[in-house]
């Protein structure tokens, strides 16, 4: 008997033939993007500054809907994540790409206690589907077969696809944000993926449009001899940017990153790996 699993797609579809009305589309979305978190739908450029790949991320978030009183929206995501070669010649073979799609529902509820040094406490929620692909530049034409395949423990091509649930919690104000994070994975292939992962995060506004933000994740990792995930993987993004405020590129940022952990990217999502990357980041 097949099992049959509800997707973003037909959420998406139940809640817009239950609305009468609603605001036009916005991508001022009531819950800010995480800046530090990897896998937050963006337009981004970023080359590695230690290897030759560039990451080229295409995405964005978009609210659907906002409450009149700015306590509620709903919301999709659609988002790649691209790992990219740098060869001579100006070419950029892409060598693996996940995608993203899914739909998310905000709140958010103003603190007036003068004890706290938070103004709003805020949370969305999202459900998404993500798969991720080899792609050409994995292929070597010339010995007509795929790099590493030895490295990879399930053999080259396989599918890589989940299903999840995540919720962040976050304490806000002006100039900094604090967050929690949980992620449920309610199907997944491969299948003996441990199906929690936890994740917190800072953020820092600082002098002169530039910021500071990490994000930290324990994530699932897996044990070639059990053939499976056994315990977890701290993994670490630090970011450090430059709000191109003054220039008149108010969405434009230059940042730079730190990754230590294992992979953003689901075809090497059993890999642990440490990079510095630099480049452009656009938040529409």
């Amino acid at each position: 008997m097949r099992k049959v699993y509800v997707t973003p797609i037909i959420l998406l579809i139940l809640f817009l033939s239950a609305q009468t009305t609603f605001a036009g589309p916005t991508l001022r979305t009531m819950f800010t993007p995480l800046l530090a978190d990897p896998l937050e739908p963006r337009i981004a450029v970023m080359p590695w500054l230690d290897d030759d790949f560039l990451q080229l991320d295409i995405g964005t978030s978009a609210d659907l809907y906002q409450s009149k009183d700015n306590r509620f929206a709903f919301g999709i995501d659609f988002a790649t994540f691209s790992l990219l070669g740098r060869d001579d010649n100006f070419k950029f073979p892409v060598d693996t790409i996940d995608y993203l799609f899914g739909v998310s529902f905000s709140w958010k509820h103003p603190l007036k206690n003068e004890n706290l040094p938070f103004d709003d406490l805020s949370a969305r929620l999202r459900i998404s589907h993500i798969s991720a692909h080899f792609e050409d530049g994995h292929y070597d034409e010339e010995a007509d077969e795929w790099i590493n395949e030895d490295d990879c423990p399930f053999g080259i091509p396989f599918t890589y696809s989940r299903e999840f649930i995540n919720l962040v919690l976050a304490l806000s104000s002006e100039n900094y944000r604090v967050y929690l994070g949980y992620q449920y994975l309610f199907h997944t292939i491969p299948d003996d993926i441990s199906r929690h992962s936890l994740q917190a995060g800072l953020e820092l506004s600082t002098p002169g449009n530039t910021y500071l933000a990490a994000d930290f994740k324990l994530l699932p990792e897996w044990d070639d001899e059990l053939d499976k995930t056994d315990g977890f993987h701290g993994t670490w993004n630090i970011q450090a940017g430059w709000r191109l405020t003054g220039l008149g590129l108010e969405n434009v940022r230059i940042a730079y990153n730190y990754y230590n952990g294992l992979s953003r990217h689901g075809m090497y999502f059993y890999d642990d790996e440490s990079f510095s990357s630099l480049g452009f980041i656009v938040d529409l």
